[in-house]
Order: C-alpha cells, then sequence, then structure tokens
C-alpha cells in the first residue's frame, strides 16, 4: 500500500459506531460533516484533515476490507475478528467500547431437538465458525444454518431448537421467548490493521500507537 494516497479507515455501520466516533476523534480521525447526514448515501468520507479516508460498511466487511488490503485499518468486535480468523489482520488494541456478548439461547421451557439427536443440534447464527467450534469441543456436532438478523424467529418457528447470537441486555431474548443457557465469549471492539500495510506504511503504525496511547489496553499479535 503506497503512501500517496490517503490512509483509508473502515468503521462498521450499527452499535458501535457511535461509542467509536469519539475514540477516533480523540486519536485524529474526524469524519467529514457529510458524514453524520442522515440523507447521505454516501460509503466513503474524507476525514476533516483530509489525511485520512473513512469508509463505513457492514461490520463484518470491516473485518474483509482490511485483511484483503482494501483498507489500512478499522474498527470491528472481537466476535467478527473470531468469526473470519483471517492471518492478515492484527488487532492490537483492545478499544474497551461496544461491549456485549456471544451468546447461546434457546426458547424458555427448553430447546425442541429431534428425538433421538442430542449430539447433534441445529443451531440458527450469524456465526457458524464459532458455534461449531464451541459444540465441537463439547462433543456436540452443531449443524449451523446461516442468518444475518431475525435469528430470534428461529427457534419459534421451527428453523432450529437454538441460536447463537450476541446479547446485551437480553431484553431482545426475553420479548422473543428466549433465555440465555451458555455465553461463549465477552466481546469488545478492536482497532485491527492489515499486518502487511503494518509493516510498510510508517502512518498505520503511528496510528497504532496513538490508539493505544488512549487505551493502554493492548492484545498479541
Amino acid at each position: 500500500m503506497g503512501q500517496s494516497r490517503p490512509l483509508t479507515f473502515a468503521v462498521p455501520k450499527g452499535r458501535i459506531l457511535e461509542e467509536a466516533l469519539p475514540v477516533m476523534a480523540r486519536a485524529g480521525i474526524v469524519p467529514e460533516d457529510a458524514f453524520h447526514d442522515k440523507g447521505n448515501r454516501a460509503l466513503s468520507f474524507a476525514s476533516q484533515d483530509g489525511a485520512t479516508s473513512i469508509i463505513r460498511v457492514r461490520a463484518f466487511d470491516v473485518a474483509t476490507f482490511v485483511a484483503f488490503g482494501a483498507a489500512h485499518a478499522g474498527i470491528v468486535g472481537s466476535d467478527v475478528i473470531e468469526e473470519f480468523d483471517y492471518s492478515e489482520l492484527y488487532a492490537p488494541v483492545d478499544l474497551a467500547i461496544g461491549h456485549c456478548r456471544l451468546s447461546v439461547a434457546e426458547p424458555r421451557g427448553g430447546a425442541q431437538d429431534l428425538p433421538g439427536r442430542a449430539s447433534h443440534l441445529r443451531i440458527a447464527t450469524k456465526y457458524p465458525n464459532i458455534a461449531s467450534r464451541w459444540f465441537e469441543r463439547r462433543g456436540i456436532q452443531a449443524e449451523c444454518v446461516k442468518l444475518n438478523g431475525a435469528m430470534e424467529l428461529a427457534p419459534s418457528l421451527g428453523l432450529s431448537g437454538r441460536i447463537v447470537d450476541l446479547v446485551s441486555s437480553g431484553r431482545t431474548l426475553a420479548d422473543n421467548g428466549l433465555v440465555e443457557t451458555d455465553r461463549i465469549m465477552d466481546v469488545s471492539a478492536r482497532l485491527i490493521v492489515n499486518r502487511a500495510a503494518l509493516k510498510t506504511d510508517a502512518r498505520v503504525a503511528d496510528l497504532v500507537e496513538r490508539f493505544r496511547a488512549l487505551t493502554l489496553v493492548a492484545e498479541p499479535a
């Protein structure tokens, strides 16, 4: 990645972004005013100082843009990092925002699994890799049905016996007749960078140090 173009920084739409913006500002990345215009459908914005191009994409896509070098760095939840496990990603800083957990949930009163199939479960989730690994470690074969949303409907409509999804307050689960049964992992937002860019572009190393100075909480390589 050459330095003739602005440093590209990917941020996620949704729950993390509101908390991420103040942290980004303290690290010197402040989006242009158009970024905050709800009627603006653009996906790429300049920073106020012109040194950074800020792209706003889905959380799962942040990891892909950074892993494949289309963005130098970004902010994403540790759930996404764990799901993709891209070798090209380095997550050097825990930003201590976007806290929630990834959990297993089932209908209140128990999951309706297929008779005689206790060792083979069907799970609805946006995280098939994490879910499969978690159940496998417990000697359970999990058939994961990939959904991008409305996970809570799956058990009541017979699509799955359980779900694996992000949980914050638990209110959405309760409103849909579900209860949390197991916590898979705690989740927080991380700064991620492309490993090659970190080695070849001094701006990326400087960015890491600026975020690290704010949080003083770093993840191992």
